[in-house]
């Protein structure tokens, strides 16, 4: 208990600056052409500002054509203006609907960020040459080294040149900002940031940032402190374990007889619990746009939960997080 009440208790001095929320209590709306936009935090070191919610691309590529156009535009009318997608989500597709409704029109006004799996110099450079045509932009804002697996996953990617390219890449303008995404093992994460710590090319890593995590094979406890003091931006995803905090998810024929949400906490608990953490923004997925709207009103209501209410949630459910079935995506080496 003393360990995780440290851990919690040492964000509050490092984050100050790092990922401060504007406009929390919306007295001062900011505006663009679009409309009002979301309130918007620091995305670490690359000086730059995004919306404390951002639109899974998943989502966008497996749902349908029609659902995938109203979610894109239910974002930008609620103000969300970061995309997250990648070059692997149904072959392209997901980057191609927002080459198709996103880029044309709203381009200068959304943060686009896209991902690559390559395990090589040539093909990451494939991936990127591919994602630039299916998003129809001359440059991505954000570029992510996409779903490391373990430390030797992050050594071997690294031996086959990818950082060469993407540095490369930086160079041309064809990216602005560089990051490193994984789900399954907090310690690949640590290895890229160490082996790629003195390019100075990483300014970003998107990791689980959830209730359960805290109790088991924990990416906040492990990876969000290394990455707070290298002034890293941190994109929360599974920040409802992939949908296995609700009792069904039919699409991953997932059933729960005692499920997180509602036996145990909200969902507003549950998400404002991932927005009082120092993250820059929370990417949700959502495959319709009643979805989405739900996600928009809980950014919008926001108010930071104290430290310990929050050591009180994460008591809650750490039977649940303990049990490791929950975060099905970690994946702990025996």
């Amino acid at each position: 208990m003393s360990n995780r009440r440290d851990f919690l208790k040492s964000l509050t001095g490092v984050t100050v600056g790092l990922a401060v929320t504007r406009n929390v209590h919306a007295n001062e709306k900011q505006k663009d052409k679009i409309g009002e936009i979301l309130p918007q935090r620091n995305l670490g070191k690359t000086g730059r500002q995004v919306t404390m919610l951002g639109v899974g691309g998943y989502h966008i590529g497996w749902t349908t054509e029609r659902d995938a156009h109203e979610v894109i535009e239910a974002a930008l009318e609620g103000g969300v203006r970061f995309f997250d997608t990648a070059e692997s989500y149904q072959k392209g597709t997901s980057e191609l609907r927002y080459g198709k409704y996103l880029v044309p029109k709203f381009r200068k006004n959304v943060f686009i960020m896209t991902k690559s799996t390559a395990r090589t110099a040539k093909q990451m450079q494939q991936h990127l040459e591919g994602s630039l045509k299916r998003l129809k932009v001359d440059s991505i804002d954000l570029y992510q080294i996409h779903s490391l697996q373990n430390p030797e996953d992050a050594e071997n990617r690294v031996n086959n040149g990818i950082l060469d390219v993407l540095i490369k890449a930086k160079q041309q303008g064809k990216v602005k900002h560089v990051g490193l995404t994984g789900h399954q093992n907090p310690y690949a994460l640590l290895k890229m940031m160490e082996l790629a710590k003195d390019t100075d090319l990483l300014e970003t890593v998107q990791m689980p940032v959830n209730l359960l995590d805290q109790s088991y094979f924990s990416f906040t406890k492990n990876v969000m402190p290394v990455a707070l003091e290298q002034e890293m931006g941190i994109l929360a995803m599974k920040t409802l374990a992939d949908g296995r905090f609700f009792a069904k998810k039919e699409q991953a024929n997932w059933t729960s007889a005692d499920p997180v949400i509602p036996n145990y906490v909200t969902i507003k608990e549950a998400q404002h619990f991932a927005w009082s953490l120092p993250i820059s923004v929370l990417i949700t997925g959502a495959e319709n746009a009643t979805f989405l709207r739900e996600k928009i009103e809980l950014a919008k209501s926001f108010v930071k939960i104290p430290q310990e209410k929050r050591e009180e949630l994460v008591e809650k459910v750490r039977e649940i997080a303990l049990s490791k079935k929950v975060e099905y995506f970690k994946k702990e080496p025996v």
